[in-house]
């Protein structure tokens, strides 16, 4: 089957920035750029250069450190505008002006208050003085889902005429419906002469939640470049978002292929770059991403509901059209809830290390179910201590008798520990980067045991002053994981309990590790 590549322009750090309070440092939008360039972006729109000499410094530095993609430079339909944005991009290998005017009635009388002969010309003008700084120039009629289509036709074909090599459609103001968008770049291909010669983009905004959808319409119907933003960044609703554009073409390739002869559409995306590409724009921006977002929401591929955990545990594809490795995270997330059926309940029992019998089973699950109805999300810790403190007792193999640790400024931090082990007394003397780490490093010199340490938390169970302190420990050994928890006034007491407690069921399920697990009929 042939390729045909779907070219992704990114406007984060221009359309994207102008979301209200998302305005990025020159550090940090060059930060951004260079990651766009690992995620393999064909095009990155760096700013509108004209605007604000920091604009401008930004999209110079852009276009002088980063390689791969082309760096465009937006301009208005005016000499200032296209010069400043020439000398801007000018360091660049590869560069692009966009350059653009509006073309719907409304903006032509009372933003612009021109006639159409006037734009024409404005934007004929454009494209020929954005020549004269680059053979590569994008041209865009503002607001052209609301423009009259034999104007859009006759000012299309001027600029063609003039030297643009990509048209660019936008629905600015994110009034069209799919069908309608698809139709119109359907028609634009069928009528604008010439148009053959250049690329057609699509720049949707998101006013109706239509943006993703009136793109994927537009490629559908011809379109070759899409304009988009990470997380959906944007003005008002913002833009198309690049993950789901991507990913809609990558996960649906059977669905445009039928529409195209055959051919496969492609884009030059590593999509294993996009979780940590959507996580940097969070970060820099400030812009929270939603848990229901699609792609890269921290519930995109969670699954609470007990029929489909059940299905995702059997063939991962019954409820994901997508792996989580494809975007580049470890895999799927099983969440706790009151939704949980016993066999996701057991299969996380599992992965911590749990192996329950039948009877312990339903006693662990009818009181997991009870702390459920009260939390929104049961987590890891509350299971341990579900089987721990409620249905089983795990023989204390090594038991803490003393502690004594020694910290302060300047004071480099030591601990030493009695232990009995088995009725024999062991002590130990260790130093650490802290209190807690010299405790558990005394601890791993008495018990002999050195497993790894993957999670670390405390918090106050009661209030007050004197509250007991609750800590709780994950380590890991083979693969295997294991919950400690220990409760105290002195939350060094705390933590070290909770390590030896966390030691004393991973010495406990070494016992079990010959048996096999225990199925449970659902």
């Amino acid at each position: 089957m042939s390729e045909e590549r779907i070219l992704i322009f990114d406007t984060t750090l221009r359309d994207g920035e102008q979301s209200p309070g998302a305005s990025l440092s020159i550090p940090q939008k060059l930060e951004i750029a260079q990651q766009l360039a690992v995620l393999g972006v064909d095009i990155i729109e760096a700013g509108f250069p004209i605007s604000s000499p920091a604009q401008f410094e930004a999209t110079r530095l852009v276009a002088e450190q980063v390689q791969g993609p082309v760096i465009a430079g937006l301009a208005r339909a005016n000499e200032a505008d296209i010069e400043a944005a020439g000398k801007a991009i000018a360091p660049a290998k590869k560069r692009r002006i966009h350059t653009f005017i509006a073309t719907s009635p409304v903006h032509m009388k009372y933003k612009l208050k021109k006639s159409s002969d006037e734009v024409v010309k404005m934007a004929v003008d454009a494209v020929k003085c954005a020549k004269s700084f680059v053979g590569d120039v994008e041209f865009s009629p503002e607001d052209a889902c609301r423009s009259e289509m034999p104007f859009l036709v006759e000012i299309l074909t001027a600029v063609i005429e003039a030297g643009a090599t990509t048209l660019n459609i936008p629905d600015t103001v994110g009034y069209a419906l799919p069908y309608e968008y698809g139709r119109l770049i359907a028609q634009l291909i069928s009528d604008v002469p010439g148009i053959d010669a250049c690329t057609i983009s699509t720049h949707c905004h998101n006013d109706l939640g239509m943006a993703v959808a009136n793109s994927l319409a537009g490629v559908r119907n011809g379109a070759r470049q899409v304009e988009c933003t990470v997380n959906g960044l944007g003005e008002r609703a913002g833009n198309a978002a690049l993950e789901e554009i991507v990913m809609g073409i990558h996960t649906r390739a059977d669905f445009f292929a039928s529409q195209t002869g055959s051919k496969q559409l492609i884009t030059n995306i590593k999509t294993r770059e996009i979780y940590r590409t959507s996580q940097m724009v969070s970060q820099l921006t400030g812009f929270v991403i939603q848990p229901n977002k699609a792609i890269v929401g921290a519930n995109a591929f969670a699954h609470e509901a007990g029929i489909h955990v059940d299905g995702i545990l059997k063939e991962r594809a019954t409820y994901e059209i997508m792996t989580p490795e494809t975007i580049g995270l470890g895999g799927s997330r099983m969440v706790l809830g009151r939704h949980t059926g016993r066999h996701g309940f057991v299969d996380r029992c599992a992965q911590l290390g749990f192996k329950l019998t039948a009877k312990e089973v339903e006693q662990a699950y009818e009181r997991f179910l009870e702390i459920a109805d009260k939390k929104k999300e049961v987590f890891d810790e509350d299971l341990a201590v579900i089987i721990n403190d409620e249905v089983r007792v795990v023989e204390q193999i090594y038991r803490l008798e003393y502690l004594h640790v020694a910290c302060g400024t300047g004071t480099l931090p030591t601990a030493s520990v009695k232990m009995c082990v088995k009725g024999e007394v062991k002590q130990a003397a260790a130093y650490g980067d802290g209190p807690v780490d010299a405790a558990y490093e005394a601890i791993r010199q008495a018990t002999g045991e050195s497993p790894k340490l993957e999670n670390y938390s405390i918090r106050a169970v009661t209030s007050g002053k004197e509250a007991l302190g609750e800590a709780t420990v994950r380590i890991a050994e083979d693969s295997r994981s294991h919950v400690g928890r220990g409760v105290s006034t002195d939350i060094i007491e705390a933590s070290a309990k909770a390590y030896v407690d966390a030691i004393n069921r991973m010495v406990a399920a070494r016992g079990e590790g010959g048996q096999p697990d225990v199925k449970v009929d659902l």
